[in-house]
């Protein structure tokens, strides 16, 4: 019996027209705005400081894939939209992820799944396979150091966001366990944030407080900053989950103001009683939301169970809306005549609400991509999400300034600015990036360009 493949495939005519497809176009890749990303990076030096902090016990005259080429291949595969290492089966014959990944010889294919598998999982000790690991010191400190070099001149002030999230776990990996919060099993990853940057990305278990681990990153990440900018104010602002007397003890030690949510309880409702009855009355006679700002010197009453050491300045928030109290508290070590109470809440403790949108970026950059066995490879795995957004990120901060997507999502930026159709041509001298001539934003990328070429 005579097999056939089929190479053509007929649709519906359109008008007097036949409708025929065929897989004959030649190299054609979807990521032709990757290319931006490759700009991007060369003025970061992200990638190569990157595989910087990776130790490589391998034979180097019998490597054929450098870690600086595979970690590449990986943190451009995230940025592009390709979460799993299967994906790089078939990414690893594009001649545009060669190029991305620095490649020379454009007609050998890249490390291919089994190879990028071997590279997150090293731990460091003896492997006959696993002979690559990474340096978490080295990739903390590079975060910091990003987000320092990103500034031409040392800022006044600083406010750093702190805030976790959870990572559903569907296996049986390492740490795993269920968290009631979330109702669910889970990893409790820690975020700080200065803006639209991210300073650390920490994989931490769920079976601790949301500020376990808190004070370690905090010190580590303010010594580094203030190496570099010795007169900088800092600025640590979080929920009522980082609410902790330790945290805020440090703080008061080491001169970083801070300002937290703080849980409500009978005691501050008591407080405020003569502010939420205002607030009430407001609402009956107006049928509109009402507000009104009060502040007091408080402090908790059980030392021995994480009580405060001290009285602190706390700002409530006497609020009825929907025909219901809603009352809110923070507590912070700002002074009233810098800070007013409700401009200290509406326009310093809520504008921590942005911090929220950079999480949401995390994953769509596959930072829940946590299915390894081991912690320690899904935590490389954040960080390679994370410095996938870092890149995303400058991209934004340096590419797209003053354009439409000055202030887009990173989902948004791959689909409309990297994810171009465009046909790849090898010669002897150049290599020729044909990009669709139908691609709609082609002013925008103009100017993207430009501006990173500047």
């Amino acid at each position: 019996m005579t097999e056939c493949n089929q190479s053509s495939f007929g649709f519906e005519a359109c008008g007097s027209r036949d409708i025929v497809a065929r897989f004959d176009g030649g190299t054609i890749s979807s990521d032709g705005g990757s290319l931006l990303l490759r700009e991007t990076d060369k003025r970061l030096n992200l990638l190569a400081r990157l595989a910087g902090c990776f130790l490589d016990a391998r034979n180097q005259d019998l490597v054929e894939h450098s870690v600086l080429e595979m970690v590449s291949q990986r943190v451009y595969g995230l940025a592009l939209g390709y979460e799993d290492l299967n994906d790089h089966e078939q990414l690893r014959t594009d001649p545009l992820f060669a190029i991305l990944s620095g490649r020379q010889e454009l007609d050998k294919p890249l490390a291919g799944k089994s190879t990028l598998n071997r590279l997150e999982l090293g731990t460091g000790e003896r492997d006959r396979y696993k002979k690559i690991t990474f340096w978490k010191e080295g990739v903390d400190d590079l975060l910091v150091s990003l987000f320092l070099e990103s500034h031409s001149r040392p800022p006044e002030e600083i406010v750093l966001d702190v805030d976790t999230t959870d990572l559903p776990l569907h296996g049986r990996q390492e740490g795993r366990f269920f968290h009631g919060y979330y109702d669910e099993y889970c990893y409790l990853p820690l975020y700080v944030f200065c803006g639209e940057q991210v300073l650390c990305a920490r994989l931490r278990e769920s079976n601790h407080d949301a500020s376990f681990g808190c004070v370690a990153e905090i010190a580590r990440m303010v010594a580094q900053i203030r190496g570099a900018w010795p007169a900088v104010r800092i600025i640590l602002r979080g929920d009522s989950g980082f609410c902790r007397n330790e945290l805020m003890s440090w703080c008061e030690d080491h001169a970083v103001d801070f300002v937290f949510g703080l849980a409500r309880n009978q005691r501050l409702r008591r407080t405020i009683g003569a502010q939420m009855q205002a607030a009430t009355q407001q609402w009956n006679e107006t049928g509109k939301p009402a507000r009104v700002f009060t502040e007091f010197q408080y402090q908790t009453r059980k030392r021995k169970k994480g009580g405060w050491r001290q009285q602190r300045r706390v700002v409530a928030k006497a609020e009825h809306i929907d025909g219901k109290e809603n009352p809110r508290f923070v507590v912070t070590s700002l002074a009233a005549e810098q800070w007013a109470g409700k401009r200290l809440y509406e326009e310093l403790y809520c504008a921590r609400g942005d911090m929220e949108n950079r999480i949401k970026e995390q994953f769509s950059l596959f930072a829940d991509r946590v299915s390894a066995e081991t912690m320690r490879a899904n935590q490389l795995r954040l960080y390679l999400s994370a410095m996938a957004y870092v890149l995303v990120s400058g991209l934004r901060r340096m590419g797209l300034k003053a354009t439409e997507l000055a202030q887009a999502q990173v989902s948004t930026i791959r689909t409309k600015l990297l994810k171009i159709g465009a046909q790849i041509r090898v010669t002897a001298r150049k290599v020729w990036v044909s990009m669709a001539s139908s691609y709609p934003w082609q002013d925008l990328y103009r100017q993207v360009w430009a501006n990173l070429r500047c």
